[in-house]
C-alpha cells in the first residue's frame, strides 16, 4: 500500500472503501488537487506513504528548526502522512536530556504503531550526530529506508580532524542511510569523499518571500542574524564597523542572536565601536521581520556554512547581501548582482562592499530586487517540497 511511482507522475495511491485498488496519475499539481477533492467528496479512503520525521522543537533557536517548522501545515502533509518526532529543545541540560528521552520513546511508539515507510532525520554535526544514532540504528535494523538531512557546516572539524575511531563511526552510521541530503552542490562534493555520491541528493534550503514591501529609505543599518561566535565571523563585524563608521558615522550594526555577545561587546571596546553596535538577543518572528524591513544591508561574514537560512530570509525581504564565498552561499549570492562576496576575514572587502551599498541607493534597490527574484524563482518552499517529494517517492515501496 502507499505510493507507487511511474515516471514520477503518480502522486498517491487511493483505495476505495471496497478492497479493489485504483491508482490515479497526476500530470501536474492542480490536477492532483482536483482528483483529491473529488475522491474525498465520494468518501474514498486515501492511503498515503507514511513518513516519520525527526525534528527539533519548533522554538529552538537556529536554522534547522526554521527549515522543519515550514513543513508543518504545508502541502507536504497533503501528499504524505507525516509523524513528527521532536528530539531536541533549548534549555537546561536536564530539559535537553528529558526531551531526548521522550523523543526516543515517541519514536519507538511511532515505529510499532504508526509503522512509517520512511524515516527522515534532520541532523547536524557535534552532539546532534550522536543523538541521531539510535534513530539510524533502529530504523536500519527494522529495514526502514532512512533519509539523513545534514544541516551541519563544520565538516573539517567534525570529520577530518577527528580520530580514526570517530571517522569510522560516522562512516558506518551514514552508510546505513539510504539517502543523504546535502544543502548545496559544494557540500555534496565534500560529503562524497566520505560516502558514495549516488546516495547524496541536493535539496537547497528555502525562504518564504515577504509580503511586505521594503522601503529603501537609507537607515545606515547593517543586520546580522545567527549564532554569535568566531565561526560566523562576528569578531570581524567589529573591525568592519570600525572602518565603515569613518565614512558613515551614523551607521548601526545590529547583531541579533545568542552566543558570545558579552565577549563581543568587550572586544568592541578595543576599537571604540560599542556605541554603534546593538545586541537585541535572539529575536522572534515578528521582531525579525521588523528588523529585516528597516535594514539596508544583510551581513554574514562566516568562515563556514551550509546554506544559511538567515541569508535566505534576508533575500526574501529584498535585502542586498554582503557575505563570504563559503559553502552554499555562492549559490544564493551572485557577486555584483544581488550582493558582494569576499574571502573570509577580508575586512577591507567587507567594509568597501557595505559602503558601496550605503552610498548608492540605485545599487541597493537593484540588488535587493534581484535578491527577492532569486528567492521567488529558485528557493521557494514549493520548489523545496517538490524535490523532497521526489526523494520520498523513490523510497519505501
Amino acid at each position: 500500500m502507499g505510493y507507487r511511482s511511474e515516471n514520477g507522475k503518480i502522486l498517491s495511491l487511493f483505495v476505495p472503501e471496497r478492497s479493489e485498488r485504483n491508482v490515479y496519475k497526476s500530470e501536474n499539481e492542480q490536477h492532483f488537487q482536483q482528483v483529491l477533492f473529488r475522491l474525498k467528496e465520494k468518501g474514498m479512503v486515501i492511503i498515503m506513504k507514511k513518513v516519520c520525521m525527526i525534528v527539533q522543537d519548533p522554538n529552538v533557536k537556529g536554522g534547522v528548526a526554521a527549515v522543519t517548522s515550514g513543513y508543518r501545515g504545508s502541502i507536504l502533509e497533503e501528499y504524505f502522512s507525516i509523524k513528527y518526532v521532536e528530539s531536541y529543545r533549548d534549555g537546561t541540560r536536564i530539559q535537553k536530556m528529558l526531551k531526548a528521552l521522550s523523543g526516543y520513546l515517541h519514536f519507538l511508539w511511532t515505529l510499532f504503531v504508526f509503522k512509517p515507510q520512511i524515516v527522515h532525520i534532520h541532523s547536524s554535526f557535534g552532539p546532534s550526530f550522536y543523538r541521531k544514532l539510535p534513530y539510524i540504528y533502529l530504523s536500519s535494523t527494522l529495514g526502514i529506508p532512512i533519509i539523513n538531512h545534514i544541516h551541519g557546516s563544520e565538516l573539517k572539524k567534525f570529520y577530518y580532524d577527528a580520530s580514526k575511531q570517530k571517522q569510522k563511526l560516522i562512516k558506518k552510521a551514514w552508510q546505513k542511510c539510504d539517502k543523504i541530503i546535502a544543502l548545496s552542490e559544494s557540500w555534496k562534493d565534500e560529503l562524497s569523499n566520505i560516502i558514495h555520491e549516488e546516495k547524496i541528493e541536493v535539496i537547497n534550503n528555502y525562504a518564504k518571500p515577504s509580503n511586505s514591501k521594503c522601503e529603501y529609505t537609507l537607515c545606515n543599518r547593517i543586520l546580522f542574524m545567527g549564532l554569535i561566535n568566531q565561526m560566523k565571523g562576528c569578531y570581524d563585524i567589529v573591525k568592519v564597523a570600525n572602518q565603515v563608521r569613518q565614512r558613515f558615522p551614523q551607521c548601526r550594526f545590529v547583531i541579533a542572536g545568542v552566543g558570545e555577545s558579552d565577549e563581543l561587546l568587550k572586544y568592541s571596546k578595543k576599537y571604540g565601536v560599542q556605541e554603534i553596535l546593538e545586541f537585541p538577543g535572539w529575536i522572534g518572528e515578528d521582531e525579525k521581520n521588523k528588523l529585516l524591513l528597516v535594514s539596508d544591508v544583510f551581513f554574514l561574514p562566516s568562515y563556514s556554512e551550509g546554506m544559511p537560512m538567515s541569508i535566505l530570509e534576508a533575500m526574501g525581504f529584498g535585502l542586498p547581501i554582503v557575505s563570504t564565498n563559503v559553502g552554499g552561499i555562492g549559490k544564493l549570492v551572485i557577486d555584483d548582482y544581488n550582493g558582494f562576496l569576499c574571502e573570509p576575514g577580508n575586512i577591507a572587502c567587507f567594509s568597501e562592499s557595505i559602503c558601496k551599498l550605503l552610498e548608492n541607493e540605485r545599487l541597493r534597490t537593484e540588488f535587493g530586487t534581484n535578491s527577492a527574484s532569486i528567492i521567488a524563482n529558485d528557493f521557494s518552499l514549493k520548489a523545496h517540497i517538490d524535490k523532497l517529494r521526489k526523494v520520498y517517492m523513490e523510497l519505501g515501496g
